[in-house]
């Protein structure tokens, strides 16, 4: 049968060029980040659902052209419709400044806007978090391996045509033909010349006998031993082995008494809804707690967290022993690498400051890779530079490059910013 071309005529289906998409993506990618981060501060999370409409400079998307050369260095024109200068005239050189006016347009009326396109969800989120980690992800014990990789694992007599191995095949055809004593084709070729030679002379009969039966041999031999057996025939084997997975556990503390206000509740939620998409989409086996906390603390489901109304008094070190307790219970230090993130509006009982303190330094640190504090507040200006009773009691604790790191965020403009200082790979914590 001989072989046939398909033409597929058909065009890109609406909105599917993915390839010149991502090409595009690639070539503005520095423009594109400076725009995602600078919308990333005026926007709330669930904006992140709608991804976001960006504006890049038109300039940076024009590619480089060849022209060609001017006849002279000097040109004497006249621009058709010009209706104010005549040949000879000096043009006056515009003012400073450039010749557009930004949003308001050129005095002349001339301009270019800025190139706007819309990314989505996906690309939005890739985008802003592409340079964030969890700080000193260090592998302590492999519990389990859900990742899998092919190895290559020896050779098979059975396989899929694309994994012959053609070497190793030759190389055993090779072995069995010479073990079985199979005529070479140069051998069994030099006696047909031989008796081609010897009919042609009419001499020496016997000889001639002699030729025809060890060629009438040979040919029979070579039939019976092939030049490729299917005993020769080896395939590359691959075996799926178990990648080796990093676990982690990532303690999400919150305080819910009466004093955070719902502005302030909101402000938290927002910050562990970010928290966890990112911990989502960088790592697969990161199991996540959420503890939430008044006078009491409990271990409490996403839902629950996010959006009970219980309300009560204020003593954080409820929080670090129920956290205290989780790590003893389910995640043994020596096996799980752990971080935790804490948000409160840093009021707490002046009796508790001082056992706070100790467990937050002796107990809880120690046990953690990383702890972020995010102390929500007011809306007031003036609320960011005041110190918390929590905030000081934390701040004897923290060290600089230690394992806690302090934050304070006022507004949703603010939880951006903050949660990429806290997971920027190259920060450091005073």
């Amino acid at each position: 049968m001989s072989g046939m071309n398909i033409i597929d005529r058909r065009l890109n289906p609406k909105g599917k060029s993915l390839g010149n998409r991502q090409r595009f993506l690639k070539r503005a990618r520095a423009q594109i980040m400076r725009a995602v981060r600078s919308a990333s501060g005026g926007r709330s999370i669930t904006d992140v659902e709608q991804g976001d409409k960006i504006s890049i400079p038109s300039d940076g998307l024009r590619e480089p052209v060849f022209r060609g050369a001017s006849a002279g260095g000097i040109r004497d024109v006249v621009v058709p419709g010009n209706k104010e200068f005549v040949e000879g005239d000096r043009i006056p050189r515009p003012p400073s400044g450039g010749g557009g006016a930004g949003s308001e347009g050129s005095p002349d009326g001339e301009g270019e806007d800025d190139f706007r396109f819309v990314i989505s969800r996906d690309e939005f989120i890739d985008l802003f978090m592409e340079d964030l980690e969890l700080p000193d992800l260090v592998k302590k014990k492999i519990k389990h391996s859900e990742s899998f990789s092919t190895v290559r694992a020896g050779y098979s007599v059975s396989g899929n045509p694309s994994n012959l191995n053609l070497v190793r095949t030759m190389r055993n055809s090779l072995s069995r033909r010479i073990a079985l004593r199979r005529p070479k084709t140069e051998d069994i070729e030099a006696l047909e010349a031989e008796l081609k030679e010897l009919e042609a002379s009419g001499k020496d009969p016997a000889r001639l006998a002699e030729l025809l039966a060890e060629l009438e041999q040979h040919v029979l031999r070579s039939k019976r031993i092939p030049y490729i057996d299917p005993l020769d025939v080896r395939y590359n084997r691959f075996d799926v082995v178990p990648k080796p997975v990093t676990q982690a556990v990532m303690f999400c503390l919150m305080d819910v008494s009466g004093s955070m206000t719902e502005h302030m509740k909101d402000l938290a939620k927002r910050f562990f809804m970010l928290l966890y998409l990112f911990l989502t989409r960088r790592y697969r086996h990161v199991d996540i707690v959420f503890i939430r906390h008044t006078h009491v603390a409990q271990e409490v489901d996403e839902e629950t967290f996010f959006y009970s109304t219980d309300t009560g008094g204020t003593v954080v070190s409820t929080a670090l022993q129920e956290m205290k307790r989780v790590v003893t219970e389910r995640y043994p230090a020596n096996e799980w690498n752990i971080y935790a993130a804490q948000a409160s509006d840093g009021d707490n009982t002046t009796y508790d400051n001082a056992r706070a303190a100790g467990l937050l330094e002796q107990v809880i640190l120690p046990l953690c890779q990383y702890f972020a504090y995010i102390e929500v507040g007011g809306e007031h200006k003036d609320w960011t530079g005041r110190e918390t009773e929590l905030w000081r009691t934390y701040k004897t604790v923290a060290k600089p490059g230690g394992v806690l790191a302090m934050r304070k965020v006022r507004t949703r403009s603010d939880i951006f910013p903050v949660f990429r200082d806290l997971f920027a790979p190259d920060r450091s914590h005073a």
